[in-house]
């Protein structure tokens, strides 16, 4: 498919899937319950981080999840103590378990207390082009209090190859003001020019039927080619697409 003809067809797409209807179906719905900025920062990343798997059980444990946390993330973050450690005990979606729950806790409310917020770390961090580097030393920092190590796993890193899908996704929500009321926008000091589309079986499928992108993986070589097809499309707000190869995958099997 020529460029222009191509353009015109996603520009299509993200029309039809990026509004208020999205929300229903997506697990971006459980930060929409909130309005304090912080809610939002942190329920997003807690719900980004056990997106994977089956749409309805990433809802419904996420739900779960702001509910034992009395439906406050901000506040419980920053008031927890082991004391509150039953409130976590025997939460689990697939992989992630209580005991990764209780981590990611405690390094949020280190990173809220000693480094000024989740987006000031990313912020700090940002690239000339991407917001991969910024990705990997979050890493860094996210995991700078003991910790066990299987808990790692639950963040990507991209200097390890990884396409880093759910926390490119997180970013998209924070970073991308839509002016459709899907994503959020609230943090305004990083251009949406930086994000990255989150890579997964169903746009990277999608992306491969329509040429804009030839490696077989899903991992961070592959994001880097899909990233300077879209940023072709369209410099300025190039994970818009990411509604359009998502919805052309999940919702119409292309």
């Amino acid at each position: 498919m020529n460029q222009l003809p191509l353009k015109e067809f996603l520009e299509e797409k993200v029309i039809l899937y990026n509004n208020s209807d999205f929300i229903e179906s997506d697990p971006i719905q459980i930060p929409h319950l909130f309005t304090l900025k912080e809610d939002i920062e942190i329920a997003g990343f807690l719900v980004a981080t056990i997106a994977w798997g089956n749409r309805k059980s990433i809802i419904k444990n996420s739900h779960q999840l702001m509910e034992r946390m009395g439906n406050s993330p901000y506040d419980f973050v920053m008031n927890y103590t082991d004391n509150d450690s039953e409130l976590l005990s025997g939460f689990v979606h697939r992989t992630f378990n209580s005991d990764d729950l209780s981590y990611f806790i405690k390094s949020l409310q280190n990173i809220y207390t000693n480094h000024g917020g989740l987006e000031n770390i990313f912020n700090s961090n940002k690239g000339a082009d991407s917001l991969q580097e910024a990705i990997h030393k979050f890493k860094h920092v996210f995991f700078e209090l003991p910790h066990l190590g299987r808990t790692q796993k639950h963040v990507s890193d991209p200097m390890k190859n990884s396409a880093a899908k759910r926390i490119n996704m997180y970013l998209r929500w924070m970073v991308r003001n839509d002016n459709a009321g899907v994503d959020f926008g609230i943090w305004k000091n990083i251009s949406p020019a930086l994000l990255s589309c989150p890579l997964d079986v169903h746009s990277g499928n999608v992306a491969r039927k329509l040429g804009l992108l030839k490696r077989k993986q899903n991992d961070a070589k592959a994001l880097n080619e899909l990233d300077a097809s879209l940023r072709l499309l369209d410099a300025q707000d190039p994970v818009k697409y990411d509604f359009a190869l998502f919805g052309l995958g999940v919702f119409e099997g292309f």
